[in-house]
Order: C-alpha cells, then structure tokens, then sequence
C-alpha cells in the first residue's frame, strides 16, 4: 500500500497571554504574576494513513485537532517534526477560509477556486455545479461579509468537494448549514471514501464518524491517545451503544460541539 499521509512526531506550540494592555502586562509584573506561557497544541504526534483510507479525528475542544488538520493542509508548519503527503489536498478546514467578505460570491468562488488549484477552464466548466451544489443562486452576487456562516460554509464545501484531489480534509463540515445540506455534504463525502481517495475527517459525531470512517484517531490535550476501529474509539470517548444507533445528522443536532 501507498503512504498518503505521514505525521513523525509532529509538535505545534501556541504562546497563551493572559494581559492584552501594556497598563495590565505591567500591573502583572510588578505583583509578580505571570504575563505569557506556552502550550503544545500538538505534542509529539506520529502516525500513517495509507491512501484510501478514511480517517476519523475525534477528541475534545481544544484538544488540538483543527491544528494538525491545518499541518496536514499545509496552512500551518510544525515546530518540530514532519508531515509529508501524496497528492493533491482539497477540503474545508475553516468556514469561508479564503473569502474576501467584499466581493461577490461570484468572485470568490473563482479566487477560492484557483487557491485550490482548479484551472480556470475547470473552474468555468464546474462552475454551474458548484452553484447549484450549495444552493445559493439568488444570492451569489452579493457580498460574501453578507452571507451568513452557513451559507459561507456551503459555498466553501461546495468549492472544495468539485477539486480533483487525492486527499479529502474536512473539520466540523456538517456542524454548519441546515440539516438538508448536512445530509447532502455526507452522501457527497461516502462517494469521495468511495472512489479511493484518502478521506481525513474531524468531527464530534460518533453516528457519522461510524458511517464514514474505517479508523479513529483521538487527542487529548495535543497528544494522540488511540489510534485504531471507529466502535473502540467511540467507547473510548465515552458513546454508549445508544449514540452508535442514531441517524448521525440528528445526533450532530444533539451532541453539538461541547462533548
């Protein structure tokens, strides 16, 4: 089998300040408390995903995961260790990521386009397609500021699922839009697990993590604490045979985002 994604302990550390003002920086020194520290996002993380494989990233709030997905991507760099990837990397790593809020969605769907790759030629050839995917005709004209984060979040899924791509990232996708949309986004991801590209998923939902996913990764406080079948990583999150029952875009309503 071919490596598609490879992370060797990988380690992203983030300065926390707990002052913003110079006024409250210097009032903290002066009664000796501490003005800054630092914290690994992710801390020595390694592990392999051979292409084809759908990967499910689980954990808590700020346990690190949209961190590594943005390494993964290529919008961040580790501090130390290293990630290499195989192939072309599409997908929505952030709501709206990419969209300037004054132009249309017109002219960001082009921008965004071209940022990810596609031809221009393959832009306009996709173009009624995308539209129609997220569902905002009557309004791609105007402004992308004006656009709700839902509404970003369609036009910036729809952009990416229509890139030629060899790896599939996607953190949170079905946490934003309406539940039609939701539905639509997984049926649209279970044809990219698919076709045999490498799917790479972040999500709170053990329903939809179970449908889509042949592995589960988690973190914990930045570190990777299992690696191994959806159902075990579920348990080990705390799911109770219940939660592997429910239709996963109504279990997404009910878990939300603060497990």
């Amino acid at each position: 089998m071919v490596d598609s994604i490879r992370v060797e302990n990988v380690t992203k550390t983030f300065t926390r300040r707990y002052q913003r003002t110079l006024k409250q920086i210097t009032v903290a020194k002066a009664r000796g408390q501490k003005t800054m520290d630092e914290f690994n996002a992710v801390d020595d993380v390694s592990f392999t995903v051979q292409q084809g494989e759908s990967i499910g990233l689980m954990g808590l709030n700020g346990s690190g995961k949209s961190t590594l997905l943005k390494m993964i991507n290529g919008v961040m760099r580790p501090d130390s260790g290293s990630i290499l990837t195989r192939g072309n990397i599409a997908g929505l790593i952030a709501t709206g990521a990419g969209f300037h809020p004054q132009l249309s969605g017109r002219d960001n769907l082009v921008l965004n386009a071209a940022i990810l790759g596609m031809s221009e030629k393959e832009t306009m050839r996709k173009f009624d397609a995308i539209v129609d995917f997220a569902g905002l005709e009557d309004k791609l004209d105007g402004q992308v500021g004006h656009y709700s984060s839902g509404e970003s979040a369609r036009l910036g899924f729809s952009i990416a699922i229509h890139v030629d791509s060899d790896i599939f990232l996607a953190d949170e996708v079905l946490a934003v839009g309406d539940k039609p949309f939701r539905a639509k986004c997984l049926q649209r991801m279970e044809e990219i697990r698919d076709s045999g590209r490498t799917l790479f998923y972040v999500s709170h939902s053990a329903g939809s993590v179970k449908r889509m996913c042949t592995r589960v990764l988690i973190l914990e406080q930045g570190k990777l604490v299992f690696d191994g079948k959806p159902w075990k990583g579920i348990k080990y999150l705390g799911y109770d045979d219940g939660d592997l029952k429910e239709n996963p875009i109504d279990l997404e309503e009910e878990i939300g985002a603060d497990i």
